[in-house]
């Protein structure tokens, strides 16, 4: 008894098998037909079907087929985010600014040589940028170390800011018809804007090893402070 309770469901599946193999063996029953019974009697000799040999490919299967040659164009935003994955790697260089020396003092601003560390993450959905003064620490409690993110967002490329000075500049960027240069334009701003906040960045590709990253800090009351970074790779 305990056998026929387990043959049964056999049995039934196996006739509903035979059952659909009498109707019209053409196209894509055919191709239903072969992919339903081969678990069940593909170990089972059989002679070879000439309808199955000899029926014409069909039509839906030669679409799929034609589908996956064709290759869809990458868009813009993408051929942009894949210029700005060339820069993933370790980087150092001279900063230069045009803050006025009297800014300087007040602030205490020393501009030493820069150390920008850029990755490719998130299954390669994303770009993280981090900045900090060379031979320092990543010490958020005694230097600064503002981080971005670069990802594909509603076909543009968008640049997070996440800066020191407690805010979440967004811009959106556009590559130069040489496809050398990314510039970046402000967007809108999350978070206080009591020191001001980072309103433009354009990163330029000399070669493989070597590029440049222009940012514009605006100060409160819409006065612009410029940075250029002078990078070249570091192991």
């Amino acid at each position: 008894m305990k056998y026929l309770r387990f043959a049964v469901p056999i049995v039934l599946m196996s006739m509903a098998t035979l059952a659909f193999a009498q109707a019209d063996l053409t196209g894509d029953n055919l191709t239903s037909f072969t992919a339903f019974a081969v678990p069940f009697f593909g170990q089972y000799e059989s002679a070879p079907s000439t309808a199955q040999t000899d029926a014409p490919k069909p039509e839906a299967a030669a679409h799929m087929d034609h589908a996956q040659k064709a290759v869809a164009p990458k868009s813009e935003a993408l051929i942009s985010f894949g210029t700005m994955k060339t820069l993933a790697g370790e980087w150092e260089g001279p900063v230069t600014t045009d803050m006025p020396e009297a800014m300087k003092k007040q602030l205490g601003a020393d501009f030493k040589p820069l150390h920008v560390s850029m990755r490719v993450t998130s299954r390669g959905n994303v770009v993280v940028h981090e900045m900090q003064e060379a031979g320092t620490l990543l010490d958020a409690t005694k230097f600064d170390h503002p981080v971005t993110m670069l990802y594909v967002d509603a076909d543009q490329v968008n640049l997070v800011h996440y800066c020191d000075a407690g805010n979440r500049p967004r811009m959106t960027g556009k590559i130069s018809p040489d496809g050398k240069t990314m510039e970046f334009t402000f967007a809108e701003l999350s978070g206080k804007n009591n020191y001001g906040h980072m309103h433009h960045a354009v990163f330029t590709q000399i070669d493989a090893n070597h590029h440049t990253e222009e940012w514009t800090y605006m100060m409160p009351g819409d006065k612009p402070i410029h940075a250029t970074f002078d990078l070249h790779r570091v192991n």
